[in-house]
């Protein structure tokens, strides 16, 4: 594990703390071409070899880099064919971070993985899982009737409101996890704060009420998820 994390830090340094925003921009226009892609990986060499403060790893520390160069290249051409560019990104670092943990455990990597799927809370998973998208589409049919009585004039970014619900359920269920319920109330009222001026602005009952119609469902699927995984490991 420790070979691993010293790996993690390594990339996490080279490819956020010591990558100038410059040197992404230039690139993204050149490509392959761009200088900055072969400083960049040279970079992680180096900083992999200072990490790990052992020349023995000398090889293991290349094939990260040459690896990391295939990764990054392939991104930059890929890029342009996603609207999204946050796509392109995660998958370029979940790629760096997979091949990371292949070399940590490169030696016992079956045993390690089958230990790994042996071992996962699968409850906690499915808890996790259900929060998310499954209870934001459980809300949109229990409140789908409500929604279009209510006026739209307002501006609000796409999807805003989904992913306000999903982050705070998951966080609803990691206090609950950890047996910090007041927090909870403390998450309330600072939604109840945020959406204070909204109210206040639009003076519309319908809106008051969907509002806390929608935060208590939120929360109460949260609470039953955290509940029942709790029940299930008693």
């Amino acid at each position: 594990m420790a070979l691993f994390i010293k790996l993690l830090l390594a990339h996490l340094i080279g490819d956020f703390l010591l990558q100038p925003n410059k040197w992404v921009v230039h690139k993204e226009s050149n490509k392959a071409r761009s200088k900055y892609l072969y400083i960049h990986v040279l970079l992680h060499y180096a900083l992999y070899l200072v990490i790990l403060w052992d020349l023995s790893y000398w090889k293991m520390a290349m094939i990260i880099v040459w690896s990391h160069f295939f990764i990054d290249v392939a991104k930059l051409y890929i890029n342009p064919f996603f609207k999204n560019k946050a796509v392109p990104f995660f998958i370029d670092q979940l790629l760096h971070i997979a091949v990371l943990y292949i070399c940590s455990y490169f030696n016992q990597l079956p045993d390690h993985i089958v230990y790994f799927v042996r071992d996962l809370d699968w409850a906690l998973l499915t808890a996790v899982v259900f929060v998310t998208f499954p209870s934001a589409v459980i809300m949109g049919k229990l409140l789908g009737n409500m929604s279009y009585k209510i006026g739209t004039d307002h501006k609000s970014l796409p999807n805003a409101g989904k992913y306000i619900g999903i982050i705070e359920r998951l966080f609803v269920l990691i206090f609950i996890l950890i047996g910090r319920w007041e927090v909870i109330g403390l998450l309330i009222t600072a939604k109840s704060v945020f959406r204070f001026n909204d109210i206040k602005e639009t003076n519309n009952r319908k809106l008051t009420e969907y509002i806390l119609i929608g935060t208590l469902v939120s929360f109460g699927l949260a609470i039953l998820a955290g509940l029942l995984y709790m029940k299930l490991n008693v």
